[in-house]
């Protein structure tokens, strides 16, 4: 009796393993299949794509960089030539790849739309596509995006993307890619504030709050603002680039934000509104008492779904820097997000030190690296090489400090 008592769940683990592993070759099937019957076309306008475009970016995990009104305000800007990648399994879409080409030094690099200025790439996927990606054959797919790009670009360079991002493995991730030098980091928000300062050092970090606060108050005081009009919020994008400018100057470092096209863009994004997600948004520290109406700190944040985004900040250094009034502004924005369905705040592309003390997680970035012609080849070969040879230097801070104080002199 004790033999058959053993012998029973053995065999009812047995059927559920080989029941499972049934399923999982049938899913495996299903995705071969589906890559044998995957059809890549490219587009050079977007127009033609809209429809099934924004079906796609309801996706909450899809990429706000890769929305419709995103690559709009970037091509509008612009104007570089597009090779749109969409990817079809017979009638339905399984996946768009907003691509635009680059001209480098005689090269012809095929980018996301935008890759410059945004700080996590996804692509779009279809559920039923994404459900599966994981096991999609890498080298079959790279055979399809070569035949697609050939005689439009000479290299596929796909940057920022993450291979795992909230759970979903990304439908790219079989193909040929090195590890960006730069990682991003994220806040996910709980309940309340409370507790999403229980993943930090709270103790530590309400302290530092409340000297800051006793600062700005012994000064004449601050209003934090969030101006609804936009006329105001494009003013406080003008400061920004001011601001920037002169950070920027003082350290050697070259201004990329100092182009028309650039800043046409980023004002473009001021206008994009659907409901809750917004294209940029302008938060200000403004002073009060002798400083009456100075802004002390900026930052430009982006939302879609329940991801927030701060796309870039900026302080006036002579003005309260000794309070340290960016990292208060991100206390207050923070803060203010909480009850408003936001799951996720995200810091960005970088490593600085307010970004480590304020996230707990850490997210690898990846670049796909794809030849499409020979001289594809060379240009892959040189981007991995020097690509690892910054994630070395950033890898070793003493190094990476000389490698910054040699940059700043250069200019």
């Amino acid at each position: 009796m004790q033999t058959q008592r053993h012998d029973i769940p053995e065999q009812s683990f047995n059927a559920a393993a080989q029941a499972e592993a049934d399923i999982s070759r049938l899913r495996q099937l299903s995705v071969k299949l589906a890559v044998a019957e995957l059809e890549i076309e490219l587009f050079d306008a977007m127009e033609p794509l809209e429809a099934e475009w924004r079906m796609l970016e309801r996706d909450n995990l899809s990429s706000l960089h890769q929305s419709y009104d995103w690559c709009t305000a970037w091509v509008t800007a612009f104007r570089r030539p597009l090779a749109i990648l969409r990817g079809r399994c017979g009638a339905d879409t399984a996946f768009i790849l907003p691509v635009e080409i680059v001209s480098s030094h005689g090269m012809r690099i095929a980018k996301f739309i935008g890759a410059d200025h945004s700080n996590i790439n996804t692509g779009l996927v279809s559920d039923a596509f994404a459900e599966d990606s994981g096991s999609l054959d890498g080298h079959h797919l790279a055979i399809r995006l070569r035949t697609a790009l050939a005689g439009k670009a000479d290299l596929l360079l796909l940057q920022n993307i993450p291979l795992e991002w909230r759970s979903r493995r990304n439908m790219l991730a079989g193909l040929p890619m090195v590890q960006n030098q730069n990682h991003a980091y994220q806040l996910p928000l709980l309940d309340t504030f409370d507790k999403t300062l229980q993943q930090l050092n709270a103790k530590s970090r309400r302290k530092k709050f409340r000297v800051q606060s006793r600062r700005l108050e012994a000064i004449g005081g601050f209003d934090d603002t969030v101006p609804e009009a936009s006329s105001e919020q494009h003013e406080l994008l003008d400061t920004f680039f001011r601001l920037k400018s002169a950070r920027f100057a003082s350290l050697g470092l070259p201004d990329v934000f100092s182009d028309t096209q650039t800043k046409a863009f980023l004002h473009g994004l001021i206008d994009m509104r659907n409901g809750d997600n917004f294209g940029l948004q302008m938060r200000a520290l403004r002073l009060k008492g002798d400083y009456e109406g100075r802004i002390a700190a900026l930052s430009g944040i982006s939302r879609k779904g329940d991801h927030v985004i701060c796309q870039f900040g900026a302080i006036d250094e002579d003005l309260a820097a000794d309070m340290s009034p960016g990292e208060f502004l991100f206390w207050q924005m923070i803060s203010s997000l909480h009850g408003k369905g936001v799951a996720l705040f995200d810091f960005g592309l970088g490593d600085q030190t307010y970004k480590r003390s304020w996230a707990p997680v850490e997210t690898d970035h990846y670049d796909v690296v794809l030849p499409i012609s020979g001289i594809g080849i060379v240009a892959g070969a040189l981007h991995r090489a020097i690509t690892r040879g910054k994630v070395f230097i950033k890898a070793r801070p003493g190094l990476y400090k000389f490698a910054q104080n040699i940059r700043a002199k250069v200019g």
